[in-house]
């Protein structure tokens, strides 16, 4: 039987997981910003139960925020902060052999182009092809990006919004019982096919996404969560015991 993923949502509540289930949703893969991993874990695993599985991942910021790119990392061994050079956390990433994906590629200014993906072939597990927040050129050279690197595909809702989980989803023909399930399927490039929502409600939800990037890339955002140097994925962070210092940005 088909398993339903969807590969990357923001929000994570009992409103959340009662939405995924009335969407037919299997997997969740819980990524929120500005969270560090042992926190995400834990909620991931307060919201599984028999009908849906939560997935632990971090969506990582690299390099400032002003030239930052995002990648998503599945089955991470540690944390891992934002706000490092994006060669450093490619490395680290590498060095726990997590699964790496694309979110949004070439989409706005956050996000990794075919140069970088070229940079470091074999790293990359596969790109986003369908994301609400974009739109339609967007998915369309999205598309482009995975043909012309030979990666897989995958769709997500992006969910920073409850009523946009499950508005896509990515199939696998095989059952995902707990995350590293997941992860083994990404890592060997199994067969998927990516599905999304159609219709008038469908439009307005992806348009309500997009308009929440307005908060996403604020300035008293910025100042928040970077200038104070305390934000808990902070490389600079006391929890990350100077480990990342030398590569951070700020």
């Amino acid at each position: 039987m088909p398993t339903r993923v969807d590969p990357h949502v923001k929000v994570l509540d009992e409103r959340v997981a009662r939405r995924a289930k009335r969407r037919g949703i299997d997997v969740l893969v819980y990524a929120p910003h500005f969270t560090r991993l042992p926190e995400v874990r834990e909620r991931a695993a307060r919201f599984s139960d028999d009908d849906l599985l939560v997935v632990p991942a971090r969506e990582v910021f690299t390099g400032s925020f002003r030239d930052r790119k995002h990648v998503l990392a599945l089955d991470l061994e540690a944390p891992v902060p934002d706000f490092l050079t994006l060669d450093a956390t490619l490395r680290e990433l590498e060095r726990q052999d997590a699964v790496v994906l694309v979110p949004h590629p070439e989409f706005a200014t956050v996000s990794l182009d075919v140069v970088d993906l070229n940079r470091h072939p074999g790293l990359f597990d596969a790109v986003e092809v369908y994301n609400p927040k974009h739109f339609e050129r967007h998915n369309r050279r999205a598309r482009e990006v995975a043909r012309e690197t030979g990666l897989p595909a995958f769709g997500s809702s992006y969910a920073h919004l409850v009523p946009t989980v499950g508005e896509v989803w990515t199939e696998f023909d095989a059952a995902i019982e707990a995350p590293r399930d997941l992860s083994d399927l990404l890592r060997s490039g199994a067969p998927r096919r990516v599905f999304h929502r159609s219709g008038g409600g469908h439009e307005l939800r992806c348009r309500a996404e997009f308009a929440h990037l307005f908060w996403e890339n604020s300035w008293e955002k910025v100042d928040r969560l970077v200038l104070s140097g305390m934000e808990p994925t902070h490389p600079r962070h006391p929890a990350y015991e100077g480990r990342f210092d030398a590569s951070a940005v700020y």
